[in-house]
């Protein structure tokens, strides 16, 4: 039993209790604070370097938080997708609407994309936001006649135009569709269909089980056609997630939405996902599971390589830096094998990775993703600051 001093002493012990469990949160606040001024202050610090420094913002894009803000993105998306500057400064050509094929479609999904908007939004304004939305598809397609429209397509579209308006997302949309997007806009769904393949094997890898069940069930894989083609944009009812999503994908090779979709639970703590998708891809390579995804030449991926150089080979001193690397690629060749091959990579060959590839270890695994494997989808690919 205690007595009145033991119960005051520890009264008291509980206060002090309660009172440190109350500042807790207030110093995790303080601490992302600092780190999100410090990031804030980085981005800047790439976006002012002469020629900008890519690879750095695509770390930031993908690192915790991602871009942070739409003020950011405005900047940064334009470089991660290598848009020129006087490209971005053209103002955009009127549309015209008439006898055009696409526009009674695009309509009819515009019209049902009221929920992408913010909620309270004057009608107005949601409005005229649908009729920039209409003229930026279809003057993509125009400019584009390879390109077919696909439904679920606008949910992208309209992501871009509420980060970055008409004029900038008439040019990012654009490069996005000939890229990224390149196989979801071919006349049939052959190559989309082909991309979904994928998923499976990545799910056998990580939870046979699952994997055997699905099989069992034949579930297919059709259940995540929308995530896909949409980028998670027609599923995500909060825009932030949607945002955060899309600094990652556009940081990244065009076929880390499935390796997302294969970690996608119920609750949704997007930034262990996102690592998890990091992960994945840098266990599990496109090119290792071509042969079981039946194997397909992605557009999308094909391009990569040749996009990839030109968004980051900007620098002057490119010839020497390759000179560089050749000199050590018989090292950094042996190193990103090593890692590649483990199913579960220890965070000691992590350390590893993360010093040859030049990146920051505080990155963690969903870094990997962009620079995983750099030798085959993009060799000359300039990493290093």
């Amino acid at each position: 039993m205690l007595s009145d001093e033991d119960t005051s002493r520890s009264e008291g012990t509980m206060k002090k209790s309660r009172i440190v469990g109350a500042s807790s949160p207030v110093i995790g606040k303080q601490d992302w604070d600092t780190r999100r001024k410090k990031k804030i202050a980085d981005i800047g610090q790439a976006l002012g370097a002469s020629p900008v420094d890519v690879a750095a913002l695509r770390r930031m894009a993908i690192s915790e938080g991602g871009l942070l803000t739409d003020e950011i993105r405005c900047r940064v998306w334009p470089r991660l997708l290598n848009v020129p500057l006087h490209v971005l400064d053209q103002e955009p050509e009127t549309v015209e609407r008439e006898n055009n094929k696409d526009y009674n479609q695009v309509l009819l999904d515009v019209q049902r994309s009221l929920r992408r908007f913010p909620p309270g939004m004057p009608d107005e304004q949601r409005e005229g936001l649908q009729e920039e939305l209409i003229d930026i598809i279809l003057r993509v397609l125009k400019r584009n006649p390879q390109l077919h429209y696909y439904q679920g397509y606008h949910d992208i579209v309209v992501t871009f135009l509420l980060v970055l308006g008409e004029r900038l997302s008439t040019a990012l949309v654009e490069k996005l569709s000939t890229h990224h997007l390149r196989d979801f806009m071919d006349p049939t769904m052959d190559n989309t269909k082909h991309i979904l393949n994928y998923l499976m094997p990545i799910i056998e890898r990580v939870n046979p089980e699952v994997h055997d069940f699905m099989q069992q069930a034949e579930v297919g894989t059709v259940f995540a056609l929308s995530w896909l083609i949409t980028w998670f944009g027609h599923v995500l009812s909060d825009f932030r997630h949607v945002v955060r999503l899309y600094d990652f994908f556009l940081a990244c090779h065009p076929l880390m939405p499935i390796y997302f979709a294969a970690v996608i639970p119920q609750d949704l703590p997007y930034e262990t996902l996102i690592s998890r998708a990091g992960d994945l891809f840098v266990q599990f390579p496109p090119s290792e599971l071509a042969r079981e995804a039946i194997s397909h030449d992605s557009m999308a991926s094909s391009t990569f390589k040749d996009f990839d150089l030109a968004s980051t080979q900007q620098r002057p001193d490119s010839v020497l830096r390759r000179r560089r690397r050749q000199k050590q690629a018989a090292l950094e060749s042996s190193a990103v094998s090593s890692v590649a091959a483990v199913a579960q990579p220890s965070t000691a060959r992590r350390f590893v990775r993360l010093a040859v590839m030049g990146l920051t270890v505080a990155l963690g695994a969903a870094a990997l993703a962009v620079v995983n494997t750099a030798l085959e989808w993009a060799p000359k690919l300039d990493l290093f600051p």
